[in-house]
């Protein structure tokens, strides 16, 4: 299929290209539109009847009835974990805390159990499995962090999975990030997870495992965990500093639970994004927007924790790229999709349609460094797109439950087919 023409045609195509937005329509809508898709790439985007008469020998796939948007894409994912953590669920939901459940040696350290047990070729067939149910829910791009390895072996583990399950060319684009410090193992804190075991173990990382894993070239991102009871902005800045130093991109997970300076760290190493944010103040929002990092929000992490939400107006004021995602792992977000996210994104966190769609097509892939290959419905880039089985954009937010991709196209080629597609 990817050699052929194909004129993808709909009621409304989305395109979130910033050369077709204006105020009033930030989405770039086009009404009976098409996408014109040749040898894997976006050939055309316009008027159905203007794209039909230059393209005749395309094969039409066309419904009326339906809306195209670009292929969604999960900028924040713990994706190739193993094992569950049902039981904590049941227990959280029952009252317990988070943070008392991680000290008594669950949360992170029990998937840890699960990765360790694991082979390259385990964690490799349960991501292909997970990506392959989000891609039925449109998702075309999903960011892997490792970081339930939490040692050397374990967590390169974890990135030669991804990098094993990345070969299909029909399941959804992944992109590797190692996140560096996550959890403390149990080897790492004899007389517990006191501040100065947490600097030991990220020295080693910074001067013994990272640079290893870069020379691997087995991630794009390098991730920190800094918070309460995590790790210090010091401990990060060491990791964080040293992946810079090796061509690495940034990420952290920033203020979960409380605000101990993390927004302006990431806003100094000139991070990609900063995710979580649930406790941001005015000063550090401004921080981000300058250095043009983006803010990942992450709400069923915060509906599942019972969190109130982050100061999403404080980062609007600021200017702060706004990016939603999934946080699909297997312990405080224990899901695989991204229009669930998007749903509370609006309910919960008061975003508009607008900010949720650009949030999880444009402003994600931006955030990935994929602004040139996908997330927007323009000549050149990538044939990522989703024709959905909905009447108009504003219900690609509505909480369905259940997939309304009727195609999902990645470079052009089928990843799903839902009733109602011609192609195969």
């Amino acid at each position: 299929m990817i050699d052929e023409r194909i004129l993808v045609a709909a009621g409304r195509v989305v395109t979130c290209d910033p050369a077709r937005a204006s105020e009033a329509d930030p989405l770039g809508v086009l009404e009976d539109g098409a996408v014109l898709v040749a040898g894997g790439l976006i050939a055309a985007v316009g008027p159905r009847a203007e794209l039909a008469a230059r393209a005749p020998d395309a094969r039409l796939v066309a419904a009326a009835d339906a809306v195209i948007t670009p292929g969604l894409v999960d900028a924040h994912t713990h994706a190739p974990w193993m094992g569950s953590r049902d039981g904590e669920y049941a227990l959280r939901m029952a009252g317990a805390d988070y943070e008392a459940i991680a000290r008594a040696g669950g949360g992170i350290v029990a998937s840890m159990r699960a990765v360790r047990a694991a082979t390259v070729e385990g964690i490799a067939r349960a991501l292909r499995a997970r990506a392959a149910r989000m891609a039925a829910l449109g998702v075309t791009t999903i960011e892997c962090k490792s970081g339930y390895g939490l040692d050397e072996a374990s967590e390169r583990k974890q990135l030669e999975a991804i990098a094993e399950a990345s070969t299909d060319p029909l399941a959804p684009r992944l992109v590797p990030t190692y996140l560096a410090l996550h959890a403390l193992p149990p080897e790492a804190r004899p007389d517990g997870a006191t501040p100065a075991a947490r600097s030991a173990y990220a020295r080693i990382v910074a001067e013994r495992w990272l640079p290893a894993i870069a020379a691997a070239g087995l991630a794009r991102f390098v991730d920190a965990y800094v918070d309460r009871e995590a790790f210090s902005v010091d401990d990060a800045r060491l990791v964080l500093g040293r992946a810079r130093a090796l061509g690495l991109g940034v990420r952290l997970h920033v203020g979960q639970f409380a605000d101990v300076g993390g927004a302006d760290l990431a806003a100094e190493l000139g991070a990609a994004s900063a995710d979580h944010l649930e406790h941001v103040g005015p000063e550090g929002a401004r921080a981000l927007a300058a250095a043009g990092t983006r803010a990942v929000l992450l709400p069923v992490a915060s509906l599942t924790l019972r969190q109130e939400p982050p100061p999403v107006a404080t980062l609007r004021i600021a200017g702060v790229r706004l990016v939603v995602a999934s946080d699909a792992n297997p312990g405080t977000a224990p899901t695989e999709s991204l229009p669930l996210a998007l749903a509370l994104a609006v309910s919960s966190y008061g975003l508009t349609v607008a900010e949720a769609l650009l949030g999880a097509t444009r402003e994600a892939a931006a955030s990935l460094g994929l602004a040139t290959a996908t997330g927007v419905l323009a000549p050149g880039l990538e044939a990522d797109l989703v024709v959905w089985d909905l009447p108009h954009e504003n219900a690609l937010v509505q909480p369905w439950g259940t997939s309304r991709a009727r195609l999902v196209l990645r470079g052009g080629r089928a990843l799903a087919c839902g009733s109602g597609s011609s192609v195969p």
